[in-house]
């Protein structure tokens, strides 16, 4: 009965957003109104519990819509003197077969700026460039929602997959090889799924030969000791071997320099180096790194008997942070076009204004679907969920250990968070059951980055810039298919290496 009332939140989250169409702004607060009253009838929340998960809740909030906000400022900037159509113009010029090359960048482009941003951002960027394409806005956001989740775990310049280190206190040497391994797996349906989706699949030999690069690059490229790089220098190569295997005649006509092109490119050209520059380890991060804000969280008792100890809020590198650099390249986009012919299209007033728009009703999911995430935490809804599956499928849990990680996923929103959540726990099984620990974490971090694509405040960022705000639910219910047949072969997988090992 308890697992049903832990698991009702998340569930009328789901059936609203993808079976009544509802955005994640209505269906949020429906279903944090509801975990506040599961939780205080049947998980003892009280006063102290109620706000300290909010206040964390918050942070992380406020962390992610700092993301949000920059992101689509830049955006508009960058979209009011017709920069992201000519980055489409000059991308088709440059593939013959279009719909493959839509696939590259939803899959391959997308996971490589997974690689230095993170949070929704590759969403956010690279379905308007499909759009700008000729795809549908709905297959645009679902295409780069799917395409982009294999890069997470190595992605963020390495976040993520240092928090699955610190978390689960094991040797990199251990873990990096079965968790590349799956991860690849994930890259390769991944790019079959974004394929289907945009219906490219009389290419499916090109994309199977694209992921078998990717995987092996990001493989090795882990497991020489550049994890944090992996997921960026693997999808850069991918869409280089994508261009190579498919590009244009060498006598197609050259198209006169376009500065829409000139100045987008160098717009975001602009962003990748500066993440790239700060996101590397050397003195310059370190020093950066060393500017930071944490508060810290009192420990706190349901009043069921559940205790959650004394803990650290969100942490703010503001000058690490995806947000500095955005605005710093917003900034100097915006006053170096105003010395161009492009100038006159360029307003930052009405790109700020147009940001606000977009982005107010974003915020308003993203709080609400973050805080229910926090507030079952704090109430062992999500671990008691977790447990429960574990104690139902005991030595057939490796089946399951992949949807326990985009369970954390769509509860909390991020990889990086599903790992803070149920790495402990997922170790503690393995040794129970007599398991090999490495393996179940691997299952873990990879079902929490195909999660991605499933989690309601990244489908929020990725639908703010097409224009779509409102229908998280209609991108939800197209994705949902593939995350839960991919966690299911993962699963499989793991089970079988796991059994025969």
């Amino acid at each position: 009965m308890f697992y049903i009332l832990a698991f009702l939140p998340i569930l009328l989250i789901l059936v609203l957003m993808a079976g009544f169409h509802w955005s994640g702004q209505k269906a949020g607060p429906v279903g944090w109104a509801a975990g506040v009253l599961v939780a205080f009838f049947a998980f003892g929340l009280n006063w102290p519990v109620f706000w300290v998960s909010q206040y964390k809740g918050l942070l992380i909030s406020i962390y992610v819509l700092l993301v949000l906000w920059p992101a689509l400022l830049l955006y508009f900037l960058v979209s009011q003197f017709g920069g992201i159509q000519a980055i489409a113009e000059a991308m088709q010029r440059s593939v013959r077969d279009h719909k493959f090359l839509a696939v590259l960048i939803a899959w391959s482009f997308a996971g490589m700026l997974e690689g230095i941003t993170g949070f929704g951002v590759p969403i956010a960027i690279v379905a308007p460039i499909l759009v700008g394409m000729g795809v549908a806005p709905l297959l645009a956001v679902t295409a780069a929602a799917v395409g982009h989740s294999w890069a997470v775990t190595f992605g963020g310049m390495g976040l993520t997959y240092q928090t699955l280190l610190s978390v689960s206190q094991m040797d990199p040497v251990v873990i990096i090889p079965p968790a590349a391994l799956l991860l690849g797996i994930a890259c390769l349906f991944t790019g079959l799924a974004a394929a289907r989706l945009l219906g490219a699949m009389h290419a499916w030999q090109k994309v199977v030969l694209a992921g078998l690069v990717i995987s092996a690059f990001q493989y090795f490229i882990a497991v020489a000791g550049f994890p944090q790089l992996g997921s960026f220098l693997a999808g850069a190569i991918g869409m280089f071997f994508g261009w190579l295997i498919s590009r244009a005649p060498k006598g197609a006509v050259k198209q006169p320099r376009d500065p829409r092109l000139t100045a987008a490119l160098a717009a975001y050209g602009s962003l990748v180096a500066i993440n790239i520059l700060i996101g590397i380890p050397g003195s310059l991060n370190s020093i950066l790194a060393s500017i930071n804000w944490q508060t810290s969280l009192p420990a706190t008792l349901t009043n069921s008997g559940f205790i959650m100890p004394i803990g650290k809020g969100q942490l703010y590198r503001p000058f690490l942070h995806p947000a500095f650099p955005m605005l710093l390249v917003s900034f100097i986009t915006y006053f170096a076009l105003r010395k161009t012919s492009l100038g006159s299209s360029s307003n930052l007033g009405a790109a700020w204004l147009t940001t606000w728009k977009t982005a107010m009703p974003a915020t308003v999911g993203v709080i609400f679907t973050i805080g229910l995430a926090t507030l079952m935490e704090y109430c062992r809804m999500t671990l008691l969920l977790a447990e429960g599956l574990a104690s139902v499928m005991q030595n057939a849990y490796p089946l399951a250990a992949a949807y326990v990680g985009v369970l954390g996923a769509f509860a909390t929103g991020s990889n990086n968070n599903s790992n803070i959540l149920f790495v402990p726990l997922q170790k503690a099984i393995a040794l129970l059951l007599g398991f090999a620990p490495a393996w179940l974490l691997a299952a873990q971090t990879t079902g929490g980055a195909i999660g991605a694509m499933v989690a309601p405040a990244k489908l929020i960022v990725g639908c703010s810039t097409v224009g779509m705000l409102g229908r998280e639910g209609d991108v939800l219910r197209k994705t949902l298919p593939y995350v839960l047949i991919l966690a299911a072969l993962l699963g499989l997988i793991t089970f079988l290496i796991l059994r025969f090992m």
